[in-house]
């Protein structure tokens, strides 16, 4: 299996596929709809295990700073989106795409332990959970408590990932799947950035080649959101901007090598499991056209450009 920058820990919740349809832009950028689903015949149907698939293959901003840490990146709040303003969005697009944006910045703060800024981005998360009519499966006492006391880490990974499979699977029951799909849009373009703006900074190979890889993961997020360009000028324009990254990586070489097969008992059963190990070719420079374009992307939509 391909590691990526985002997997199943902290804030990722399984995703479908459905779309906005109203449409309310700003003047001068990037607008915002109000409804959150279409028509079952305006999007693209995918199916549950082609969904499952592509989000098997999305890591977490815990494997990247996990990878930060062994390599000594000190931590650093100027990574961080500002949480200020969080509470005066208005429009659920707004509110779900900085939902996956804070998430994945949670993420990063549980690992170094950053209990005064987590306890921050914990009260914004509630309150954009809130606003999307979801916070009713966001156990935010208990996230709190636990990432406060910094005694079980495991728990607080556990208690995440429960409270945004529930959510995911309120938003799919409601026909308001289009919601997962911004949220892990957010979430990928903030662990995103943390990774490149690091990688600039901290040349490590390890580092390097996860963001290499994600020319994969995007090319799978680029297929859900593909459905929504036409639903209004705000996912034409989030589409448009996930185009930009995937461009700077049209001269990033990747390939596989098959390694040695293992055995291994599942199920009371012993099956063969084949490793893959992905090699990665990308320069300095297309590495900070990467970082670059990511960077203006993320920080667009932070600011609903």
């Amino acid at each position: 299996m391909r590691v990526t920058i985002l997997k199943l820990l902290t804030v990722i919740m399984l995703i479908s596929v459905c779309s906005c349809r109203n449409n309310n832009t700003r003047q001068g950028g990037l607008g915002f709809p109000i409804a959150d689903s279409v028509p079952a015949g305006e999007a693209e149907k995918l199916s549950e295990e082609a969904v499952a698939d592509i989000v098997q293959n999305i890591a977490s901003p815990v494997e990247i700073a996990a990878i930060l840490q062994s390599i000594e990146v000190p931590f650093s709040a100027e990574y961080l989106a500002p949480t200020q303003g969080a509470d005066r969005l208005t429009t659920n697009f707004q509110k779900a795409v900085m939902l996956g944006i804070y998430g994945a910045d949670l993420g990063y703060l549980n690992m170094y332990e950053k209990t005064g800024n987590s306890v921050d981005v914990l009260s914004t998360i509630k309150i954009l959970a809130d606003g999307l009519r979801v916070g009713q499966f966001f156990d935010f006492e208990t996230i709190k408590r636990l990432s406060v006391s910094k005694s079980n880490l495991d728990s607080l990974l556990f208690l995440s990932v429960n409270s945004y499979n529930q959510i995911d699977r309120y938003l799919r029951d409601n026909n308001r799947g289009s919601i997962s799909a911004l949220m892990i849009a957010g979430v990928w373009i903030e662990g995103q950035y943390l990774a490149t703006q690091v990688a600039m900074s901290y040349p490590d190979r390890i580092l390097r080649d996860r963001v290499g890889e994600q020319k994969i993961i995007l090319g799978d997020l680029l297929m859900l959101l593909r459905p929504y360009r036409e639903s209004g000028e705000d996912y034409a324009a989030l589409y448009n901007m996930m185009e930009e990254i995937s461009n700077t990586y049209r001269d990033v070489r990747i390939t596989y090598r098959l390694g040695e097969p293992e055995t291994a008992e599942q199920d009371g059963r012993l099956v063969m499991i084949q490793h893959e190990e992905s090699l990665v070719d990308m320069s300095n420079e297309q590495l900070a056209e990467v970082a670059a374009v990511s960077k203006e992307v993320r920080n667009n939509l932070i600011h609903g450009k």
